[in-house]
Formats: structure tokens, C-alpha cells, sequence
């Protein structure tokens, strides 16, 4: 019997050399990701929000439709899919058992559970109510799917390594099977995550302020997966801005180079 997509998702994290994780946002991102070679894929919340045009990290995404839309990436690929599923929709623990059953009846091979609250002004679950809430995902985790235990401290202003160390220390022994802060602000930040939580991996955020680091100075530094969160996708927006900037000018050779729609079609279902 072949490899489960859980137990091929686990397996990534097991090497001792980090994969990157790219986030797709939909069926013809998913497709091109596929093609380049990426052995796994993330959903990106902000991503999928954008493009329904609502606001991200806000509820304005429900939960059956954000798992939907991770497991449409994990049709579409053929590859493991880790959900963005954000707080897991709800304050409580038992919100979060919820999420992670629903993503588990819906095949994805991992998914996120943050100390976000999604009210912006009190951003940042505190440290007990957090804890029991990865505590009840990885209760409902356990075996099925990999779950990543994550603090977003440094995203809201919260710039306390300590604290981000306690609550992933904590997070790891609740049961997460990967440990992730985004925005950690330097390599000497990603290694003490690492050493204070290892053996388990760590999954380290690249976007636009720290793209100079090198994927083996990650793996170096004990690093096990790298995700690029919504960046991708706004690469993408970037490029449409400013080819619609320059259209709007009379330069109508700004579509010029586009890859074509036959190519991206001959890689989705038939």
C-alpha cells in the first residue's frame, strides 16, 4: 500500500536537509508548483482571503471553506497539502479538535493551529488559553495528520523571544509535531528556536525582508521546512499591478511574455 499523504508530509520533515513548502492560493498556482518540483504545499489564508476579497486573519473565511480550498490543492497537485486554517476558527479547544477532524476527514496532510485571536486589539491568545488549544489539536492530531503548533508574536508587535520560545517549548510539549514563529528577526532568533525545541522540526517564514538567507544556512542552522506564507502571491499581484500600471499608460506590450493559457491548462484535469 502506498505511502498515506500524511505519512509522506511526515517523512519530509524526518530528512535532514529542509524542503521548502511553497503556498499556493489556487488550481493553476497549485499546478505550476507541482511542475517546478516541490515535493509538498501549503494553502496561504491571506492568499485565498485576497482573492474572495475579504480581509485575512479575520474570520471572514469560514472553516469548511478554507479546509475545501486546501484539500481542491492537494486534487489539483497530487501532493501533500498543509492547511493554513489561521486560530482554527474558534477560541476554544475544542474549535481547534473541530478543525483538525474536519481537515483530517478532508485528506490534508498537515495543518497550522496559531495564538492568533483575530481581534485586533487583543491580537495574541495568552499563554495558557494557547497551550490548551494546540493541547486539543494535537489530542485530535495524534497519528492522522501533522500539526504545526505556531505563535505569531513577532506579527503583531510582539518582539519577546523569550515568550516565543515559552510558547513553542510548550506548544512541543502539548503534542505539535512542528514548531513555526513567523518573523523571527535574525539567524541567531531561528537557532535558539531550533535548539529549544528540538529534536522537533521547525518551519521558518521567508518573505521579502529576509529572501537573502540561504536554504543551506537554514538546514545548517537545524531548520526542517521553509514556507513562504503569502508571498508568492503577492509576487504575483506585484507583476499584475505593474503590467495593469503600464496598460493603463498605452503600453500595450505590457502583456507581452505571458505564459500561455494552453500551458497552464495542460497541467489541470482533463
Amino acid at each position: 500500500m502506498p505511502p498515506s499523504q500524511y505519512e509522506r508530509f511526515l517523512a519530509l520533515h524526518e530528512r535532514p536537509r529542509a524542503f521548502i513548502m511553497p503556498n499556493a492560493w489556487d488550481g493553476a498556482s497549485a499546478a505550476l508548483l507541482t511542475r517546478a518540483g516541490f515535493q509538498a504545499l501549503g494553502s496561504t489564508s491571506i492568499g485565498l482571503a485576497f482573492s474572495l476579497g475579504r480581509q485575512d486573519g479575520r474570520h471572514a473565511v469560514s472553516r469548511d471553506e478554507a479546509i475545501a480550498h486546501a484539500a481542491f490543492l492537494s486534487e489539483i497537485s497530487g501532493l501533500p497539502v498543509n492547511g493554513d486554517l489561521e486560530d482554527g476558527f474558534g477560541a476554544s479547544p475544542q474549535d481547534c479538535a473541530a478543525t483538525v477532524q474536519a481537515s483530517v476527514a478532508a485528506g490534508l496532510a498537515g495543518l497550522g493551529i496559531e495564538d492568533t485571536t483575530a481581534d485586533p486589539a487583543h491580537p495574541i491568545h495568552e499563554f495558557d488559553a494557547a497551550v490548551a488549544r494546540v493541547r486539543a489539536a494535537a489530542t485530535a492530531a495524534r497519528g492522522r495528520i501533522v500539526l504545526t503548533g505556531r505563535t505569531d508574536n513577532y506579527l503583531h508587535d510582539r518582539g519577546d523571544l523569550d515568550d516565543t520560545i515559552r510558547r513553542l517549548t510548550a506548544f512541543a510539549e502539548a503534542g505539535a509535531d512542528v514548531l513555526y514563529a513567523p518573523g523571527l528577526p535574525d539567524m541567531d532568533a531561528v537557532v535558539a528556536v531550533v535548539r529549544a525545541v528540538a529534536p522537533k522540526p521547525v518551519n521558518v517564514l521567508i518573505g521579502p525582508a529576509n529572501a537573502t538567507v540561504s536554504l543551506e544556512e537554514l538546514s545548517a542552522a537545524g531548520v526542517r521546512r521553509v514556507s513562504v506564507g503569502g508571498a508568492l502571491y503577492r509576487v504575483a499581484m506585484t507583476a499584475l499591478d505593474e503590467a495593469a500600471v503600464a496598460l493603463a499608460r498605452g503600453n500595450l506590450g505590457a502583456v507581452r511574455g505571458a505564459i500561455a493559457g494552453s500551458e497552464i491548462g495542460a497541467l489541470l484535469p482533463q
